[in-house]
């Protein structure tokens, strides 16, 4: 194999890339710019430089639209409930059977988990730190220890499998080459093991500090907590029946599709129909009836005005969340054979492999370990989550798992390992510049403890998760 000066350039960008994130900065600039320069130097000619900077944002948009639509669907859905009241409906019942502090604890993380898993975590989080954060300290649970188990199930277990939403298998399938429906069972496996290291550590090094019922300090955070919380949230005081209905309505009908989907998965052995982005479709058409339905019962004459506004809505945060990274997938892509031909504007077979090309280029030098492998993509996972996003670096894992897979370890289960290292850091539960920050402002506690709090549980969970990758898969 001969690399030639794209090759080096395309590898430049990419260490470039990386070290940008390690010093926790934007990397659309360096993304955007090796794209044009690669595409430069490859073809010769500075206009297709110019004409390669759009082809490759086209074609990764092109490919994550999808992505855009669900995130648009359900967070309108969430807004609409807001307007009838029904999300807080939804897990008022909840607060009843926080009876102690441990009990407490346990419900927060599931019911931040199944919830995060539909209507993914930052908009869940105002909902599930104004209604069931206070009534866990009023149990005895410390506020600390509620804002850790909000951010472990939530920002961590739940958004590090998407197994609902389907946005990070889809990026990491995407990028490695290989079947979203593979990805996100591994991934889904590797967030529980995951979760479970880190949730059940935190729960035994902190249960020391959980208190009684009447214990005075329960009110002392309740307060803090409240001021702390003003300007962040409003209520909605338009509660009639329909809040009623749809607070029952909304979670009977995600329940019942992923019945459907589990069961025709265990029946046939794959999702019948409903692998990858088929699944994400058939949950985004369910909210898209939902949201009408819901939009109707809040304003008869002015439910055309309403959905357009929710809609929108959905759009704005799902730019706001995804936007950065159709540069850096459309830079990821450009290293992959099958989609390097669109974004050079050359014939597909004549299209190069620069990124598994110079990954392919170093296997002489380096030890054919499944071993070596998957703690190497772990450790760039992490790297790549310290941007704060938990998003952005899961082209490059996925693209580098395509590239370091071996007759030990196949693309998929890299593939799962670097998701997990990316979305449990970036995605908001160990680096402070992340989400967690609302989790943290929410609850009444410094950002920085709850960091330090949470840093060996999540750790030692994706350590141990990665092991047990290697055995399971």
């Amino acid at each position: 194999m001969v690399l030639t000066l794209s090759h080096w350039l395309y590898g430049l960008f990419t260490l470039l890339i990386i070290i940008t994130m390690i010093f926790r900065k934007g990397v659309v600039l360096p993304t955007l710019l090796g794209t044009f320069v690669v595409v430069w130097v490859f073809n010769g000619s500075l206009i297709s430089g110019f004409m390669g900077i759009f082809n490759a944002n086209l074609v990764a948009a092109k490919e994550l639209f999808n992505i855009f639509l669900i995130i648009t669907f359900m967070v309108a859905l969430l807004h609409s409930l807001k307007d009838l009241g029904a999300d807080r409906r939804m897990i008022m019942p909840v607060q009843k059977i926080m009876i102690n502090s441990h009990v407490s604890f346990f419900v927060l993380v599931g019911v931040t988990y199944v919830i995060s898993l539909f209507f993914w975590p930052t908009p869940a989080v105002p909902l599930i730190c104004a209604l069931l954060v206070p009534a866990a300290i009023r149990s005895g649970l410390p506020a600390m220890v509620a804002a850790i188990a909000v951010a472990l199930a939530g920002q961590g277990m739940a958004l590090s499998s998407d197994y609902v939403v389907q946005v990070a298998p889809g990026l990491s399938a995407k990028a490695a080459g290989v079947s979203t429906e593979t990805v996100m069972d591994q991934a889904l496996v590797l967030s529980i093991i995951t979760g479970f290291i880190a949730i059940g550590l935190a729960y035994l090094w902190n249960k020391k500090h959980f208190r009684s019922r009447h214990d005075p300090q329960n009110e002392i955070e309740i307060r803090a907590m409240q001021g702390l919380q003003e300007g962040h949230q409003s209520t909605n005081k338009h509660i009639n029946k329909w809040s009623k209905v749809f607070a029952v309505l909304v979670p009977l009908s995600m329940l019942a599709v992923m019945i459907y989907m589990v069961s025709t998965k265990l029946s046939s052995g794959r999702m019948g129909g409903f692998e990858g982005g088929n699944g994400a479709a058939f949950i985004g058409g369910v909210a898209v009836v939902l949201l009408l339905l819901s939009t109707v019962a809040f304003g008869k004459h002015r439910a055309l005005d309403y959905i357009s506004d929710h809609i929108t809505e959905g759009f704005v945060f799902a730019f706001k969340a995804m936007g950065p990274v159709i540069p850096i997938a459309g830079f990821f892509f450009l290293g992959s054979p099958d989609f390097a031909g669109e974004i050079l504007s050359v014939s597909a077979d004549t299209a190069p492999a620069l990124l598994f090309d110079l990954v392919e280029s170093t296997q002489g030098f380096l030890p054919q370990s499944a071993f070596l492998a998957a703690f190497s993509i772990l450790i760039i996972g992490i790297i790549t989550g310290l941007d704060g996003s938990g998003f952005s670096g899961l082209p490059l894992t996925g693209a580098l798992s395509a590239s370091l897979a071996n007759s030990y370890i196949d693309p998929a289960t890299l593939a799962a390992i670097g998701q997990m290292g990316s979305i449990w850091t970036g995605g908001g539960t160990i680096i402070a510049w992340s989400s967690m920050i609302a989790i943290a402002g929410f609850c009444g506690v410094s950002v920085m403890d709850l960091v330090r709090k949470n840093f060996i549980p999540v750790i030692s969970g994706l350590m141990i998760s990665t092991i047990a990758a290697l055995f399971i898969f």
